[in-house]
């Protein structure tokens, strides 16, 4: 019987979490670029939030778990997991750059009979196409002869504590039928809902791409109800929890599209449709509507103030939230930043306040200043509810603003007769 020693390449959102699973069965490292994400994980604690800090030092004391940058660590392994972040480029098609990069790395540890499997969420057709034929260039290794590989799309809900890593029903696939059985049990062995076993790596690709995409185009339709009944007057909120009283209403709401996932993975199937002469209206429709509605809740704010009588220039305006969703701390692709910056075209005065959320890292990433304690003693012309984290549910909003300010919440979350206007 073959023991599994197991590379997981990445340690973010996905990698960390799934590494730490596997190391309560197998002897498993993780492998990362960047020291100091390595150096603060081995102390024991994941700034993502993602892990708590009695697992993660539980895999590290109790299981042998250890983080590294260096190759030498990772080259006694035999199965490689690549879970790295697929974004977009300004043009919004995709980059693959880091893929690449964890290709090469596999390249270069990789020996006969290993098994690379691929995590990351891309368009069908990415491992066997452009992952493969790196790992094969560096290592000159032939795939399928000296070794093989699979795809298991991540399905992680960041921030989520009850869809837990663990509990998580798995797709998994081979690039033979023997490898995918291999693959499938290694999965199944640490899962307790067990796998999916899909009939290739390709439709394992195609299948994660659409289950963000779907989301993407009922949100988007949820958006675009927002806007014409904003227009009308009509309270969306009030409409959805009307119809959702037939049997069969898919209940959904409006809402800001960011994060890694939903708001960057369609651009990979949409792309790639192109490729094949096909243009996919409906998918392109919906990003660019889900695109555009940070600006649009800014323009409704300005609105809604415009409407109250209150001055717009100069304006002291509190953003309650910068994360791209609840009670986590990650602030990837959030759309926070389009209300703030739209906003910026009338006001200087615009204070942004998220205690999940890590100041340095926004400013680096977005050239924002935040603060993670409310400021004591002021009050504002506008306060947007953008982020529905626990603590802003029991704040008393209303007594943040201005005798004549505004409430506008984008969550729908706060109490209707407390809010001047909503998504």
């Amino acid at each position: 019987m073959t023991t599994y020693k197991i590379c997981v390449i990445g340690l973010g959102y996905v990698g960390l979490p799934l590494a730490r699973l596997f190391s309560t069965k197998y002897e498993t490292v993780g492998f990362d670029m960047n020291q100091q994400r390595v150096d603060a994980l081995m102390t024991g604690h994941d700034a993502t939030l993602e892990v708590s800090d009695e697992l993660l030092q539980d895999a590290i004391n109790n299981h042998g778990f250890k983080c590294t940058t260096n190759l030498n660590d990772i080259k006694g392994c035999n199965v490689y997991i690549v879970a790295v972040p697929t974004p977009v480029n300004d043009d919004n098609t995709p980059d693959l750059k880091p893929l690449w990069g964890a290709s090469k790395t596999v390249g270069r540890v990789i020996s006969k009979g290993d098994i690379v499997i691929y995590e990351s969420t891309v368009y069908p057709g990415v491992t066997e196409e452009e992952c493969i034929p790196v790992v094969e260039e560096v290592s000159d290794l032939k795939f399928n002869v000296d070794f093989y590989a699979g795809y298991s799309p991540e399905r992680i809900n960041p921030g989520d504590k009850e869809h837990t890593v663990e509990k998580i029903k798995k797709v998994t696939s081979g690039s033979t039928p023997e490898i995918a059985d291999i693959v499938d049990s290694l999965y199944n062995s640490v899962l307790v809902n067990g796998t999916h076993k899909a009939s290739s790596i390709k439709v394992a690709e195609a299948s994660k791409i659409i289950e963000n995409s779907q989301r993407d185009v009922n949100i988007a339709f949820m958006n675009e109800l927002a806007k014409i009944f904003n227009a009308m007057g009509i309270d969306t909120h009030d409409v959805i929890e009307a119809a959702a009283s037939k049997w069969n209403f898919i209940k959904l709401s409006p809402g800001l599209v960011g994060g890694h996932c939903i708001s960057v993975d369609p651009y990979y199937l949409i792309q790639k449709a192109q490729v094949y002469g096909v243009l996919p209206r409906i998918m392109h429709s919906a990003r660019r509507l889900n695109d555009g509605m940070g600006a649009y809740v800014a323009n409704q704010t300005v609105k809604c103030m415009n409407m109250k009588g209150v001055m717009v220039k100069d304006a002291k305006i509190l953003i309650l939230g910068i994360t791209f969703k609840e009670n986590c701390p990650d602030i990837r692709n959030t759309k926070i930043v389009d209300i703030y910056q739209t906003l910026e075209e009338y006001t200087k005065y615009i204070t942004v306040y998220d205690p999940w959320a890590n100041p340095e890292e926004v400013k680096h990433e977005y050239g924002i200043d935040i603060v993670t304690e409310l400021p004591t003693g002021e009050k504002y012309d506008a306060v947007i509810n953008a982020v529905a984290h626990k603590q802003f549910t029991e704040l008393d909003i209303r007594s943040l603003c201005m005798e004549n300010g505004i409430v506008y919440d984008v969550k729908g979350i706060l109490p209707k007769q407390i809010v001047d206007a909503r998504l």
